[in-house]
């Protein structure tokens, strides 16, 4: 039998991944390998193989386990491990080998574990919505199309045109499972369960199938959902659509619908947080006398004053005129105004003799208050 890969491997992962990583690279995968969205052969297997990856490594415990033995910590058949196998310690000459030993010889029977023939909830789905930057900002209310495995009204899950086609799987006696009884080489005796072939693991048979769902226990629709995009979310933030996943099991609710936000940039304004920024061209004789100007804010226009002798780089706030905290009605942030002084590069005559009448007057009064002018001869065309 091939021997399993290692599980940081499958989601494509180094062994100090965090949390977030983990979960973000099982997601994505996930959703390529979903037998309902890849029908190319192998990807069900794939969808396996990442689904028993994440089952470990989401799992603190599970996950320490795994990083300190490998597959040994979950195998349950006393099988040689690797190249060296157990006759050898081979792959384990760094772990105290009493703990390996202690789960063969401590409890003298062991179990795989099964899955459960009883309602389970399904998968959470993801996906991703782009909106304007002024959407974000106000809000939006979207409508979206979905595909959906609804629940079967007729049978309710049960895939039965009526209770009474429904037995207890003769094979497994209802649990779902097969168990298997085996010696391993230390002697003692384990067991190991399989998914019952009869009943797929449900532990019910049914006769006769409900004719609304085929005996499937679900229908496919397409349906629109309404969708809310609170006013201040920001790209990458998520929204949560309960009950709007994929299908449960054996007639379990689905699981939820994740909505990925993705937010357009501007050309006026950069957001930073809940915090606006904007730059503001301003004329050298504007910044010298100061002014008032009319100028943008994500609420519409308002009036700023600019300080007489403003200097190129200075930074101007408008409180509260920035974004609505999503977690609060009342919480805003503040908007940046960067002022950039612009020098004019052409020049008539007129203006030229302007500003050298008002250089000599700089020069004398500088001269006037003791500056150093004499170390430094300016010349001029």
């Amino acid at each position: 039998m091939a021997s399993k890969r290692d599980y940081y491997e499958v989601l494509g992962l180094s062994k100090g991944a965090t949390d977030d990583e983990i979960k973000s690279s099982y997601r994505k995968l996930a959703k390529k390998y979903h037998p309902d969205l890849n029908k190319e052969p192998g990807a069900e297997e794939k969808f396996k193989e990442v689904q028993e990856a994440y089952d470990v490594l989401s799992d603190s415990q599970k996950r320490a386990a795994y990083d300190q033995y490998g597959h040994a910590a979950f195998d349950q058949n006393g099988n040689q491990q690797g190249a060296g196998g157990f006759g050898g310690f081979g792959g384990f000459q760094d772990v105290d080998l009493s703990d390996i030993f202690g789960s063969f010889f401590g409890g003298g029977t062991t179990r795989s574990r099964r899955g459960s023939t009883g309602p389970q909830r399904g998968n959470d789905s993801f996906m991703k919505v782009s909106i304007s930057f002024m959407d974000a900002i106000k809000g939006k209310k979207i409508e979206l199309s979905l595909a959906l495995d609804e629940t079967c009204s007729s049978c309710n899950g049960t895939g039965a045109a009526s209770p009474s086609d429904i037995s207890t799987c003769s094979t497994c006696g209802g649990t779902g499972y097969i168990t298997k009884r085996m010696q391993t080489i230390f002697g003692m005796m384990t067991e190991t369960q399989t998914t019952c072939s009869t009943c797929g693991g449900k532990g019910k048979t049914i006769r006769n199938r409900c004719n609304a769902c085929n005996g499937k226990g679900f229908n496919r629709v397409k349906t629109k959902i309404n969708v809310n995009i609170p006013a201040g979310i920001n790209n990458g933030q998520q929204i949560r659509v309960a009950n709007k996943g994929e299908r449960g099991i054996n007639g379990g609710p689905n699981g939820d619908l994740y909505i990925e936000v993705v937010v357009d940039r501007d050309k006026i304004f950069n957001r930073d947080g809940n915090d606006i920024h904007i730059e503001l061209e301003l004329s050298m004789v504007d910044a010298a006398l100061g002014c008032t100007l009319e100028i943008p804010t994500v609420y519409g226009n308002v009036d700023l004053k600019i300080p007489e002798g403003s200097q190129n780089g200075t930074t101007l706030k408008l409180k509260d005129k920035g974004v609505k905290d999503v977690r609060s009605s009342s919480t805003f942030g503040d908007q940046y105004v960067h002022l950039k002084v612009v020098t004019p590069t052409k020049l008539t005559k007129e203006q030229k003799d302007l500003l050298n009448k008002f250089n000599d007057l700089e020069e004398n009064k500088s001269s006037s208050k003791g500056v150093f002018s004499s170390l430094f001869k300016k010349k001029r065309k």
